[in-house]
C-alpha cells in the first residue's frame, strides 16, 4: 500500500538528519518495521546522535522537529516512562510521529531491531549486529501478587457506586494482564491490547465480556469475566498462587453483588 504522506515525511527527515553532523542515523520501528503500515499508522522514528552533543540535542528537540514539517503540537514522553521521546502531530493532513532521540550506546538495550533508513558510517549496523533486542514480558508472579488486590479495589468501588473507577481499573487489568497474556499465548509480543482484534480471534468473545458499561450489573459481570479469564491464562505459570487473597477478594466481590442486586439501576437502589 502506497502511503505518500508517510513517505514524504520520511524523505524530509532523512534529508534534515543527514545534513546535521551531530546525527549518526535515522531508524524506524513499529508498524513500518513489521510491514503493517496503513493509512492510520503513526511513524515510530529513532534519531541516533553523537553523545558529545547530548545536552544541546535534548534541549533543541522541538525546534528540530519543527524543521521536519508543519508541527501542530509536540510534547515529551514522561507519561509513558520515556523522556527521550518526542510525540508530535504534524499537519495540515494529520500525521502522528514519535521521535525518539538516543545516542549510539543506548541502542544496545532495545525492544526490537529497528529498520535502518539512513546511517553515517557503520556504527549503528555494528551495534545491531552484535547485540540482541529483548521485549519486556509480563512477570507472572508480579501479576499474581497484584491481581487480587485490584479485584478487591474494584469490588469496594462497586459497592460504593464509583462505577467509572471500576471501569477504569478493569481497563487497566485488560491492558496490563489479559491483553499481554493472550498475545503471548498466540505467539506475539505482549503489547498491551494492540491488535487483539487481529491476533486473538479465538479469545474475542471472552475479551468482549470484560468490557463493561456504566451499570452495576455490567461492571460486576465484566469483573467476574476478567477474573475467570485470568485464572485460565495463568494455568501452567511457575508462580506462588495467592490462594487466600484470591478467595477473600472473590468472596468480597460476590458479597457486594448479593447485597445490591435487587433489580433496577444501582443509583436507584442507593436512593
Amino acid at each position: 500500500m502506497k502511503l505518500p504522506l508517510h513517505d514524504r515525511f520520511i524523505k524530509q527527515a532523512i534529508e534534515h538528519v543527514s545534513k546535521d553532523q551531530r546525527f549518526m542515523g535515522l531508524l524506524a520501528g513499529g508498524s513500518m518495521l513489521y510491514g503493517e503500515m496503513d493509512e492510520y499508522s503513526d511513524l515510530d522514528l529513532i534519531i541516533v546522535y553523537d553523545d558529545a552533543f547530548q545536552k544541546e540535542i535534548m534541549e533543541q528537540r522541538i525546534p528540530f522537529a519543527e524543521r521536519l514539517g508543519h508541527l501542530l503540537s509536540a510534547f515529551t514522553g514522561e507519561h509513558v516512562g520515556e523522556p527521550r521521546l518526542l510525540i508530535c502531530l504534524y499537519g495540515p493532513a494529520p500525521l502522528h510521529v514519535d521521535l525518539k532521540f538516543v545516542h549510539l550506546e543506548e541502542l544496545e538495550s532495545r525492544v526490537e531491531n529497528p529498520l535502518i533508513l539512513w546511517e553515517r558510517g557503520s556504527g549503528i549496523s555494528t551495534i545491531l549486529h552484535n547485540t540482541s533486542a529483548s521485549f519486556p514480558s509480563p512477570q507472572p508472579q508480579w501479576i499474581e501478587d497484584r491481581f487480587w488486590v485490584w479485584v478487591h479495589y474494584c469490588a469496594a468501588k462497586l459497592g460504593r457506586g464509583e462505577l467509572f473507577e471500576v471501569i477504569d481499573t478493569i481497563t487497566y487489568m485488560r491492558n496490563t494482564v489479559l491483553g499481554p497474556l493472550v498475545l503471548i499465548h498466540n505467539g506475539h509480543s505482549p503489547r498491551g491490547v494492540r491488535k487483539l482484534e487481529k491476533y486473538a480471534l479465538k479469545e474475542m468473545e471472552e475479551l468482549q465480556g470484560t468490557v463493561p458499561i456504566h451499570s452495576f450489573e455490567s461492571c460486576y459481570h465484566a469483573l467476574k469475566n476478567t477474573i475467570q479469564m485470568y485464572q485460565r491464562l495463568r494455568q501452567g505459570s511457575d508462580i506462588v498462587p495467592r490462594n487466600e487473597a484470591e478467595r477473600v477478594s472473590i468472596e468480597f466481590l460476590d458479597g457486594i453483588y448479593s447485597e445490591n442486586s435487587n433489580g433496577g439501576s444501582f443509583n436507584e437502589r442507593k436512593l
